[in-house]
């Protein structure tokens, strides 16, 4: 990213955005914006304000003259994972929306002249698939499973942009915490009834990291000299068990009645139910630490607090 160009500073930069209304590309446009940034959404409709580049990932068209200048883009969007049960067709709309999509901009970016500095491409912590208890770090190999698979493809697709001397870092998102989206706001009805427990043994370990801090390394890593795999979870991954008594604690409410696995896969589907909510991965962000990023909120009990009082 530039720290200067002409009369410009390091806060006055241009950042395009995919995946701008979705629940993380809405925070990041307000954090960039409340941060002097200026940002151009990237979007499916037909442009109605000057702030917003056409593109049609299944087209495969952009309007790439509407990017001329930026600085960095951010590319976020993709079919929900956990949006419906996994049948074949579901399954090929996930793994093309990530695929196509991403191709799409990294092509478009390597193309631009000048190019962006910096791409940061959303991708998964299932990348790494189940690891049980071992901790895992962004030089571990993927894992064999679906997720596994399209996130390994979901990041080969940014390839162009990586060639084209880009600096292209990807997102390996956890579990992010906020009350107004995500897994969290699922739970959060059963649990304020106390209704809420752990998933079967409760010894798979979740990593997750809260919105605010997903958000602010994002905003760190367009500057950071970072590319390559960046694990976007917090430094303290707990297993579902002690996830469950937490967010008890945090609401007042018991969390003693367990959940046994077959009654989500029952609502989701065998497959959907045991990767979400069953996979056991406890990732260590390494990379990110390294770079310099300090975390807001890396403990999970006043995580969980900071974001229940602000919803």
């Amino acid at each position: 990213m530039r720290k200067s160009a002409g009369n410009r500073s390091v806060a006055d930069v241009d950042v395009a955005v995919t995946g701008s209304s979705g629940f993380l590309g809405t925070a990041l446009v307000a954090a960039l914006r409340g941060g002097g940034h200026q940002v151009r959404r990237i979007v499916r409709h037909r442009p109605t304000s000057d702030d917003e580049v056409g593109w049609d990932p299944q087209a495969g068209t952009i309007d790439a003259s509407a990017l001329a200048g930026v600085d960095a883009v951010v590319h976020l969007a993709g079919e929900s994972i956990g949006a419906r049960r996994w049948s074949d067709e579901q399954k090929r709309r996930i793994r093309e929306s990530r695929t196509r999509g991403t191709a799409l901009v990294a092509e478009t970016v390597a193309s631009l002249d000048p190019r962006p500095r910096v791409l940061l491409s959303a991708s998964g912590m299932n990348y790494y698939g189940d690891r049980g208890d071992e901790e895992v770090t962004e030089d571990w190999p993927p894992g064999d499973d679906f997720l596994a698979e399209v996130c390994v493809a979901w990041e080969a697709a940014a390839q162009p942009a990586a060639d084209a001397g880009v600096r292209t870092a990807y997102l390996r998102t956890g579990l992010v915490l906020d009350a107004g989206g995500g897994a969290l706001a699922k739970m959060l009805p059963l649990f304020k009834f106390g209704l809420g427990g752990r998933l079967g043994s409760g010894r798979q370990w979740w990593s997750w990291i809260a919105l605010e801090d997903h958000i602010g390394a994002m905003v760190h890593l367009l500057t950071a000299d970072v590319r390559g795999p960046v694990n976007l979870t917090s430094p303290e991954a707990v297993t579902n068990a002690e996830f469950s008594r937490t967010l008890g604690r945090v609401l007042h409410r018991p969390a003693v009645l367990p959940v046994p696995r077959l009654g989500p896969r029952l609502l989701l589907g065998s497959e959907l139910a045991d990767t979400l909510l069953f996979t056991s991965l406890r990732l260590r962000p390494d990379v990110l630490a390294g770079s310099g990023y300090a975390f807001r909120r890396p403990a999970l009990e006043p995580a969980l607090r900071a974001v229940l009082a602000a919803s």
